[in-house]
């Protein structure tokens, strides 16, 4: 039996929030949406601490600077 593989890594092109959910566009054209209350320290920042933010690994993780101790 063959099984189609696909070794590449999709990365973040894109990131935004809504209400309470955090958005992730992915370089293949998916969209991810999570709740801000997975993660406690974003739940908590306010606006312009969420909006200092950069992808870190070409698109693998995001920092937020402002909110030390937090990188996905």
């Amino acid at each position: 039996m063959n099984t189609l593989t696909n070794n590449k890594s999709t990365l973040a092109t894109e990131l935004w929030f809504a209400e309470d959910k955090m958005y992730v566009r992915l370089d293949d054209g998916r969209e991810v949406a999570v709740p801000v209350d997975w993660f406690p320290t974003l739940r908590d920042a306010d606006e312009n601490q969420r909006k200092n933010w950069r992808f870190i690994g070409g698109g693998e993780g995001t920092h937020w600077e402002d909110l030390t101790r937090t990188s996905w």
